[in-house]
Parts: C-alpha cells; sequence; structure tokens
C-alpha cells in the first residue's frame, strides 16, 4: 500500500523546507547512529543476515537466530520505570483528580511507556500536544528520534522543535510537520519567514519575543512528491495558551559521547553492541549445536519399499523431503539398522551464553545478576532484590529524575491547553510524579517504617498521606483530621517526643530509622519506667568511631546535672558520658 513503508525517517523534502526557514537540523549529524541503533533493536544487519560460501564454491544465505537482546534491553527498562501505577499530583487536589481521569480515559500510560522504550532504544523520544479545537480535545502523541527534529535548543534543554509523522488524507499519504514555537501570535514562526523575506523589518520571534508568549502549533503538509497541500480541517496556526513547552524530550540518564553539545540522547545500549553480538552468538550456537546434533539412524537397502517410477526403474521411496535423521546405506545388508547420536557441548556453550548475558546487564544499567540464569530459581523479595543489586537501584533513580521533569512538563502544557478550551481548572502548583518500585523495593517496609517515623512524631500524618497516596497538602491534612491523628490546629508535631511535664511514657520505637544529619539529635522516646530515662537517636561522629556518621541507637540514663550516660541498645556497652543534648546546643538544662 501507498505510504506504508517498512521504516518512517524524515523525507529530504521536509528538510530542505526547514532549512529554507532558517533552522539547522541536528538531526542529520545523529541520524547514522540512530540507523544503527534502530537496526540492532530489530535484528537487522549484516550481522543476522549475510552470505558464506561452501566447500565447493557454492555461495548460500545464512540467518543467525537472535533473542533481540537490545529490543529486551529497552523494554526492560520501560517495565522498570513506567506502569499504571504510576501516579502524577499536583498541589491543588482537582487537578489531581482531573489527570488521573484523563489518564484513565486516553491509555496515556500505557503510550508513555512504548514512548520510553523506544527513547531508550534510539536515545531520543519525545511527547508533544496534539489538539482537535473542533472536538474541544486535547491528546498527547509519542515519537521517537526519527522523528524529532529540535529547533532550538542549548545545555537546559530543547525550548522549540519540529515533529514529523505521515498521515493519510483521502487515501494518499502526506507527511505532516508540526513545529511547537514559543512567542506571540503576530509574531513570524521562522527566523526567515515574513511578508518581505529574511531582510524585512518586523519583530523577530527569536531575538524580540523568545522571553514571552505563548506557544503555539504550526501545521504544514506535502505530499509524496514534496508538494505542499492543505488537509481540510487542519489549522495552520494554533495559539495553545501554555507558556509551558507544549513537548516534553525524553532520553535515558546517560551523557551523549557520539556527538558533543547535540540536543539528542544516546541509546542505552550504546556501549554494549559488541556484548550484543555475543549474547547472539552464543545462542545461535547453542540452536546449532541442538540442530546438529539430533540422533541419525541409518538403514540398510532391505529396510526400504520400492516403487516404479514414470520410466518403470525400481526406486526407493524416500521418508521425505524434509526428513534429516533417516538415511539410506546403500548395497549393505549387514547392521540392518545403525544408531548415531553425537554428544552435546551445550553446557559449555550455557556458561558462555550466561557470560554474555551479564556483561550486557551490567553494561546496560541493569547489574551482573540482572539476566542471570542461573539467579531465577527461587522467588526474592523486593527488599532482596535492592540489596544484591545496588547497581539497579542508583540507575533507576538516575532515569527516573529525568522522566520525572518530562512528566510534570507535559502535565503542565496539557492542562493550559485545557483550560484554553474552556476547561474550568485551578492552577496546579507544584507537580510531582510518583513512580512505581514496588518490584525492585520494598515498599511495604518503606510505607512501614514511614509509620514508625509519625509515631515517633519525625513525620506528619499528612505528610505520610501525601506521599504514599498522591494527595495535595490541604487535602492530606483534612484527611488525617478526620482520622484522628492531627490536632485540630497544626498537627501533632511533638506529640511523640518525651519530656513534657505529665505526658506518659511510650514504648520506643526500635525501628525508627536516624536523620542524615551529624551531631546529637533530640530525645525522640521514653522508655517505660519514668523521666530520667530516654532514647536517643545519635550519629556519632569521627570522633567516636572510626567510621564517619555510624547509626546506633542509644540508650541514655541521666547521672547528674548536665551529664548523660549513654549505652548501645544491642549490646549496652561500651558506655559513653556526655552533656545532655539541650545543653550542647545551648539550650534549657536538665532532661526531657
Amino acid at each position: 500500500m501507498q505510504g506504508l513503508d517498512d521504516e518512517y525517517w524524515v523525507p529530504e523534502h521536509v528538510r530542505e523546507w526547514l532549512r529554507s526557514l532558517g533552522f539547522s537540523l541536528p538531526l542529520e549529524d545523529m541520524e547514522p547512529h540512530i540507523r544503527a541503533w534502530d537496526r540492532w533493536m530489530r535484528a537487522l544487519g549484516d550481522f543476522y543476515d549475510y552470505r558464506d560460501t561452501d566447500g565447493v564454491g557454492r555461495v548460500y544465505e545464512v540467518h543467525r537466530r537472535s533473542i533481540h537482546p537490545a529490543m529486551r534491553v529497552c523494554r526492560e527498562w520501560g517495565s522498570l520505570l513506567l506502569n499504571d501505577r504510576t501516579q502524577v499530583a499536583c498541589a491543588e487536589q482537582a487537578c489531581t483528580d482531573w489527570l488521573a481521569a484523563w489518564m484513565a480515559r486516553t491509555g496515556f500510560l500505557a503510550s508513555a511507556q512504548e514512548c520510553v522504550v523506544r527513547a531508550f532504544g534510539l536515545g531520543t523520544g519525545a511527547w508533544a500536544l496534539w489538539v482537535d479545537a473542533g472536538a474541544g480535545e486535547v491528546r498527547v502523541r509519542r515519537y521517537d528520534a526519527r522523528m524529532v527534529v529540535p529547533l532550538t535548543w542549548d545545555e537546559e534543554g530543547v525550548t522549540e522543535c519540529a515533529f514529523v509523522t505521515r498521515a493519510f488524507w483521502r487515501g494518499k499519504a502526506v507527511d505532516q510537520v508540526q513545529l511547537h514555537l514559543r512567542g506571540s501570535g503576530g509574531a513570524f514562526f521562522s527566523p526567515s519567514e515574513s511578508s518581505g523575506g529574511a531582510s524585512a523589518a518586523g519583530p523577530s520571534r527569536l531575538t524580540d519575543d523568545e522571553s514571552e508568549g505563548t506557544y503555539r502549533i504550526v501545521t504544514a503538509c506535502f505530499d509524496r512528491d514534496g508538494n505542499r497541500v492543505e488537509p481540510e480541517g487542519v489549522c495552520p496556526v494554533y495559539d495553545t495558551g501554555s507558556v509551558w513547552p507544549t513537548f516534553s524530550i525524553v532520553k535515558p540518564a546517560i551523557d551523549n559521547t557520539r556527538v558533543d553539545m547535540s540536543p539528542y540522547g544516546q541509546s542505552v545500549f550504546a556501549d554494549a553492541v559488541d556484548t550484543i553480538q555475543a549474547v547472539d552468538l552464543c545462542y545461535d550456537a547453542m540452536m546449532s549445536e541442538i540442530d546438529n546434533g539430533k540422533m541419525r539412524v541409518f538403514l540398510s537397502d532391505v529396510m526400504f519399499d520400492v516403487e516404479r517410477d514414470g520410466k518403470g526403474s525400481r526406486v526407493s521411496i524416500p521418508f521425505g523431503k524434509g526428513d534429516c535423521t533417516v538415511f539410506r546405506k546403500v548395497m549393505s545388508s549387514e547392521d540392518t539398522i545403525h544408531e548415531f547420536a553425537p554428544s552435546l557441548r551445550t553446557e559449555a556453550q550455557a556458561r558462555a551464553f550466561r557470560v554474555a548475558l551479564q556483561t550486557l546487564g551490567d553494561l546496560c544499567g541493569f547489574g551482573i545478576n540482572y539476566f542471570d540464569l542461573e539467579n531465577v530459581g527461587y522467588v526474592k523479595t523486593a527488599t532482596e532484590v535492592s540489596a544484591d543489586n545496588s547497581a539497579l537501584m542508583r540507575n533507576i533513580r538516575r532515569h527516573e529524575h529525568a522522566l520525572e521533569g518530562a512528566l510534570a512538563g507535559i502535565c503542565r502544557a496539557l492542562m493550559a491547553a485545557e483550560r484554553r478550551l474552556g476547561v474550568e481548572l485551578p492552577d496546579e502548583g507544584l507537580v510531582r510524579v510518583t513512580f512505581d518500585d514496588s518490584i525492585i523495593t520494598d515498599t511495604t517496609a518503606e510505607k512501614r517504617q514511614d509509620m514508625d517515623e509519625v509515631a515517633a512524631g519525625l513525620l506528619e500524618p499528612w505528610e505520610y498521606r501525601a506521599k504514599w497516596y498522591g494527595k495535595d497538602e490541604a487535602t492530606a491534612r483534612s484527611g488525617a483530621a478526620r482520622s484522628g491523628t492531627v490536632d485540630a490546629g497544626r498537627g501533632r508535631a511533638g506529640s511523640a517526643s518525651a519530656g513534657a511535664d505529665g505526658a506518659k511514657a511510650r514504648d520506643a520505637a526500635a525501628a525508627v530509622t536516624a536523620r542524615s544529619t551529624p551531631g546529637w539529635q533530640r530525645p525522640v522516646a521514653a522508655v517505660p519506667g519514668g523521666r530520667r530515662n530516654i532514647v536517643l537517636l545519635v550519629l556519632l561522629d569521627r570522633f567516636f568511631s572510626p567510621r564517619p556518621y555510624r547509626q546506633f541507637l542509644v540508650v541514655c540514663r541521666k547521672r547528674g546535672a548536665g551529664q548523660t550516660q549513654c549505652c548501645e541498645a544491642s549490646s549496652l556497652s561500651p558506655c559513653l558520658v556526655g552533656q545532655s543534648s539541650r545543653t550542647r546546643k545551648g539550650g534549657r538544662r536538665g532532661g526531657t
């Protein structure tokens, strides 16, 4: 069918049009690398399909088997970073609820995960707004590096961009270009396009109006011959009303070492191409070993029936052309049936395959054990996974930090465009993204730890609700108040701290984790039995410990004026004697 190509790249006539507007195209420098990464993702190229020569000089084609390791790496990153439990929360609860409903209605998260897969494979991806003003609807479409052409960028990121896709109008393929540009409606949408040409007087979008105005979407369409066409219903210029960029660039948190100063990113497997070859070489060797190592059976002539061919000759009836396990011994009547079963070398090849997979996981950021075939024999908890694979945890955090900005940015632009279409939405305030890390982190343990901190007074109940349920501060406070966990005024900031006259003693929360601040901390709970016993969470600095900032749970007992005897809760020895926390800070002397 016309227009349905195996792969789509920015056509030359679109590039010429963008150059005529005065834009330089960074795609041309990165395109050879992007094409190579795309071939590895699809397991295509000379490595997989090549020609060989047999002993008599005949040339034949060979196809190497593949498990598509490059695509597997990208899909793993997509599933680890984004899933249907990912939440986008705003400071205003009404905006949070509206975003959740919009994502459920449009299936945004599933599409966003596919965008991450392609972005991590080709180095760059993007989300961009698509507006149907007639229907009053705003969607977010995804693009990969083959369709993204940054127009204005610096070290901080891309501020203007073009997206090239193929559409179909009345049965004919059309190349559609959408430019997301910043500037007021009266400004020219390119450096040189104006009524009088490049030298005409008038405001320049890139100079006079760059810091002001909202984003506009400029749409142009071309047929297969490069002629400009204007499909019915397509708006040439649409002002979105958003001061936020109406697109977001998605890239792995990896520095681009292929082209300096490029707005494009680098594939997550760019430095692991040789390892991808090793994985498929080992896999193909194992499959070939099994295929060639099948048992062969040699039968004597007397075991075969015969029939007459069209010329009247007697010929043996074959078992079939596809049968390569049964052979006929010509002119032989001895050893009527002879079996031959060669020994397989699959164990040695499996060890090589395992090493290749381990190296692939290490080079692609998963850690050496992620793809290990011998480490999947039992079920691991999330705590065991995070403890055994710290490299994966660190890399996930890096990629999530980069992805959070892209998600928050496109959500801001989406809500601004919806307001332009008449949707009543308040200002969203701070936008944050909560990722679902339950696969690689023990979310239950983290929640339990935060609950212990709430009980100890180190964490406000409303902070717990905001963190784990994606609520804004006002909603979280009101919910905590309804559950009876906060006071009517400002909450229970000090309800768990020991020392208030007349307060009941409470059991010490042994699971409370110390804050990452050096020095003595304030008392957080009382030991049952009186005011003179307290539990402190203490960070002992270099003066007390050979390793800096070791964490201890310390039980302290007052010995006299300004003196406190402290012991580790685990062994109650050795004991340290020092001033109380309040005295060290120059505050009130005395106990808690």
